[in-house]
């Protein structure tokens, strides 16, 4: 679990994710490539952009004989720092926040939250951003002034009930950029934008009388960025291209150029193909002869909410990754596909579970339905199970990320 410990540590943004993932790939011989430059065809190489990063390891047979893909994402949800963030009133300073995807509010009151993420100067230069320091909080309203609250629960307003509080005084004195600057070694003129988010500062942990369960921030889905990640460096690839798309945005839908229903990954494999000479029709032949694994985190079965899984499908923490299957195609999964995996499962000795959602239980969605439409490649939608899914501090168990990177292995190397 160190190894994943201090990749999600690493990895308080989709920015930060990309450049942890790099690093690890760098240390594989992996070569960065330059998409704004000519192409150059590597054995084994990278593109990143922004908060999305794909990686291939080339396979031994010819351009047309496809690509083993696994797709992930780097966001999870959260709350954004607005472009003007200076707010406040009765002696407390405060920041605006918007509300990213579709977190659980309430997971994020009380809690000591860092600041992290990209901000770019007047130079057009871009800046990591990762302060460690609890910057800001949430405070929730004391129970004394709720009274109702333990009976008919907590209600929070996004725009009025979550805005951090980040200290005393006057909120224009200084302000958010003024004490931005030297974090990233900038005068506060010099900074043009940002996107920043706040994170929980608690560290990912081992935790259980039995030691059996992994609790940390972004589990979904980095744990299966860490996989794929993990998995690509171990791969020695077979006649197929071996390639990791992990993408941003997917928490608010996946519609931009880093996310995947954009064309970052397409134009990457279309470069791939033609980099060893293939033609457009070598590529559609590739693309019908590929795979993909879309990883995403899965919904274990609760202990204290056993009726809201469908009976004969409750995911299990600690034994092995979840098929999710869905008939109206909320889950890019078919029964191909789903043998594929299972497959890939027992070749590496790894369990597997099922999962289907309750019929009156509306199901969510992945990456894997985008990629399939947008490349007609045949996709499984498969994920370790969790609970507190969208809570800033989420909870799987100590088994299932390692049983996932070694089916992932596998199936890059078949």
């Amino acid at each position: 679990m160190e190894s994943l410990a201090s990749f999600l540590d690493g990895s308080p943004s989709p920015y930060h994710a990309v450049a942890t993932a790099m690093t690890r790939l760098f240390a594989a011989d992996f070569t960065l490539v330059d998409e704004r430059e000519p192409w150059v065809d590597v054995e084994r190489g990278m593109v990143a952009r922004g908060g999305a990063l794909v990686a291939w390891h080339r396979g031994v047979g010819e351009a047309v004989d496809g690509f083993r893909l696994v797709g992930a994402h780097t966001d999870s949800p959260g709350l954004r720092i607005k472009p003007n963030p200076d707010a406040g009133l009765l002696g407390w300073r405060q920041l605006a926040v918007e509300v990213y995807g579709g977190p659980l509010l309430n997971s994020w009151l009380d809690r000591d939250l860092g600041v992290a993420g990209r901000v770019v100067d007047r130079r057009g230069h871009v800046h990591l951003v990762d302060v460690r320091d609890a910057v800001a909080r949430i405070p929730q309203l004391a129970i004394h002034l709720d009274r109702d609250v333990g009976d008919k629960g907590l209600v929070l307003d996004k725009q009025i009930h979550l805005t951090p509080i980040w200290g005393t005084g006057d909120p224009s004195f200084g302000g958010f950029a003024a004490w931005l600057a030297p974090h990233v070694e900038l005068e506060p003129d010099a900074i043009s934008s940002w996107e920043l988010q706040l994170f929980d500062l608690t560290p990912a942990a081992v935790l259980g009388a039995d030691r059996t369960l992994f609790a940390s921030g972004r589990l979904d889905n980095q744990l299966s960025c860490w996989a794929a990640t993990t998995a690509l460096a171990a791969t020695t690839p077979g006649t197929a291209t071996a390639v990791i798309a992990l993408f941003d945005h997917e928490e608010v839908g996946s519609e931009s150029t880093s996310g995947a229903s954009g064309p970052f990954l397409s134009t990457i494999l279309e470069r791939l193909n033609a980099g060893r000479g293939g033609s457009l029709d070598d590529l559609h032949r590739a693309f019908a002869k590929s795979s993909c694994v879309s990883a995403d985190n899965a919904h274990a079965v609760h202990p204290n909410y056993p009726e809201r899984h469908e009976p004969a499908h409750r995911p299990l923490v600690n034994h092995g990754p979840a098929i999710k299957m869905n008939a109206n195609q909320r889950y890019a999964t078919s029964a191909p596909t789903a043998a594929m995996f299972r497959e890939c499962c027992e070749a590496a000795g790894v369990p597997w579970q099922t999962f289907v959602s309750r019929n009156n239980m509306p199901c969510g969605s992945t990456i894997g339905p985008l990629t399939a439409t947008r490349l007609g490649i045949d996709t499984v939608d498969i994920g370790v199970p969790q609970l507190s899914m969208h809570s800033a501090r989420e909870l799987c168990g100590t088994e299932d990320p390692a049983y996932l990177s070694r089916a992932l292995t596998t199936y890059l190397s078949s």
